[in-house]
């Protein structure tokens, strides 16, 4: 709901002016922002809610399959151990065709990330782990890359980020 109230520009949605400066500040070409936020809004065709304990998580949607799939720390925050982060995992695979690549982002050693006052669980996994599950779900990983932590804070104890771009066996 809010990625689409973001989409339709609608007041009170999240605002995202500040990681698109980031990335024109990175690029050192920060006028630019708002030109890259309406080009990235134009790019998004649909917004779809999706319920995981469904057959057909779209339902009543029925996708075609999916060139990608790009996940942020998503499978971290709803799963409660390894077979739930397994059986999620196979969910987003099924939306992919044969040959299409997985975008997969995730904190490893983390237990908790804390959003205003509350406090939730974050299930904890190792490398080791994740590139196990993607290959046993028919993976070949392309690239992975491991950063430790450098920022600390109390909002999350993650110990480091790991990105995963892999494509699915024909």
């Amino acid at each position: 709901m809010e990625l689409k109230r973001w989409v339709d520009e609608r007041t009170g949605a999240f605002y995202w002016g500040h990681t698109s400066a980031l990335l024109q500040e990175k690029e050192e070409n920060s006028d630019q922002c708002q030109d890259q936020e309406a080009k990235l809004r134009s790019a998004i065709q649909h917004v779809v809610k999706y319920d995981l304990e469904k057959e057909n998580m779209t339902d009543p949607l029925v996708l075609p399959s999916a060139d990608c799939v790009i996940s942020t720390c998503l499978l971290d925050a709803i799963s409660k151990d390894q077979d739930d982060y397994i059986r999620y995992l196979r969910k987003f695979c099924v939306l992919l065709k044969p040959g299409g690549h997985l975008i997969l982002f995730g904190v490893l050693g983390a237990t908790y990330f804390t959003a205003g006052k509350d406090k939730f669980h974050i299930f904890t996994y190792d490398e080791d782990f994740v590139r196990k599950s993607l290959v046993g779900e028919g993976f070949i990983i392309d690239y992975c890359n491991v950063k430790e932590r450098t920022a600390v804070s109390d909002i999350t104890d993650y110990k480091a980020v790991i990105f995963i771009a892999a494509h699915k066996e024909k």
